[in-house]
């Protein structure tokens, strides 16, 4: 029996969309028929790739009557003119994380995809993975008892990777608080019920070269009294994989022989150099490398992961890993393992098909999403205040255990 499609159009033909292109291409359940990019290669790559159409801008592509839904990968500035567009001619949208670069957009996105009657999901975050979403299951089982503290912690290189001069300006998304807070914030708030308080945070920007936050820390307490820290720095400096079996962000071994490789790749190198090798690296530039379906899946491959996060019920402390999800109980320690995707990120895919085929209401829509990134913006105003800062737009985490919501593979 056919499987029932559904029909993506891309906006943006870049560092995200390559990101998810394996999904994309290997997930039986959908079709790529359309691209839009400035950048004449990547639609000249996409045409030889796919045989879709292609277009130069945005709002050309939505109003492509072969196109159902809209995969919104542009850069963060351009999120809330690309969903407005998508919405527009009722298609529906999965948007990359960051939503938008304001409470405002955010909700403008959110009216504009309730009044067309479409569906709005945002992701790729790490709150998709099988073992995020298995540590909720298994509080909301009641099993351990309440969560009362959360930890998560992640050290990378993230400042180092080649870099458009946006993507190292806070007010266009720059920063590690628009591209890398958004997973912990969405872990912590997925696991612990989604009701954040307020946040007290600091932020760091240690390096004149690097014009952003390259570092931050922050307090979130919970309505229902719970807390959590979350600390996150993309100096290059230690390398947070080394606590969790080298595996890597993507759930592949990593080679901890390569320490230092990303600024050593920048050294020397000034801003005109560093945005030519981003450009040729990219979708369609001469160095990218493209894709091969048929080495898309390694023989070693686990569930992707956000450094160490340790959740802390009343009876258990809950650690997802990779694997799964450890269990530190009051006699024993344990793995509950999870089953790794046949597709990579195909829990994004799931969402989105849930809701366009099914008329599934997802758990990453709108609403979920503007509740993540008022915490990304109170993190921004308590680093720059120094005080608490009171939110107003959460929502809780829905039910997983209902009928039909729970994993198939749990």
């Amino acid at each position: 029996m056919s499987v029932r499609k559904i029909r993506l159009g891309i906006a943006g033909l870049g560092r995200a969309f390559s990101l998810m292109l394996p999904t994309l291409v290997l997930d039986p359940r959908i079709e790529i028929v359309a691209g839009a990019d400035p950048r004449a290669e990547a639609r000249a790559r996409f045409e030889q790739d796919f045989s879709g159409r292609s277009y130069a801008n945005v709002a050309d592509m939505c109003a492509d009557p072969g196109v159902e839904a809209v995969y919104v990968s542009t850069p963060h500035q351009y999120h809330v003119e690309n969903v407005l567009a998508a919405a527009g001619h009722g298609r529906h949208i999965l948007c990359e994380k960051p939503m938008a670069l304001s409470v405002e957009d955010c909700q403008a996105m959110i009216d504009a995809a309730r009044n067309a009657g479409v569906h709005l999901v945002v992701g790729h975050s790490h709150s998709f993975d099988g073992p995020i979403r298995r540590a909720r299951e298994i509080v909301e089982s009641g099993a351990y008892g309440d969560v009362r503290m959360m930890s998560a912690m992640d050290y990378t290189d993230f400042l180092y990777r080649p870099r458009r001069p946006e993507e190292l300006d806070t007010s266009k998304g720059g920063g590690v608080i628009f591209n890398q807070a958004p997973h912990q914030v969405d872990n912590v708030r997925f696991i612990g019920g989604g009701m954040v308080k307020s946040v007290r945070a600091f932020t760091g920007a240690w390096d004149a070269s690097r014009r952003t936050e390259g570092a931050y820390t922050a307090l979130l307490t919970f309505e229902n009294g719970a807390g959590a820290s979350i600390t996150y720095s993309g100096y290059a400096h230690f390398d947070s994989d080394e606590l969790v079996d080298w595996i890597g962000e993507g759930g592949l071994p990593k080679n901890p022989d390569n320490y230092g490789a990303a600024r050593r790749g920048l050294s020397g190198v000034d801003e005109q150099a560093e945005l030519d090798l981003k450009s040729q690296l990219n979708y369609g530039g001469p160095r990218y490398a493209g894709f091969d379906p048929a080495k898309a899946l390694p023989p070693e491959r686990w569930h992707q992961n956000f450094g160490l996060l340790i959740a802390s019920c009343e009876r258990a402390d809950l650690r997802p890993t990779s694997k799964g999800v450890m269990i530190y109980d009051d006699g024993s320690k344990r793995l509950d393992e999870v089953p790794v995707p046949p597709v990579p990120r195909s829990e994004v895919i799931d969402e989105l098909y849930g809701a366009v085929v099914d008329g599934r209401a997802p758990v990453h829509d709108g609403t979920w999403g503007l509740a993540t990134m008022e915490v990304c913006f109170a993190i921004l105003k308590s680093a720059q205040t120094g005080q608490d800062v009171q939110l107003a737009h959460q929502v809780p985490t829905p039910a997983l255990l209902r009928a039909g919501q729970r994993m198939t593979n749990a």
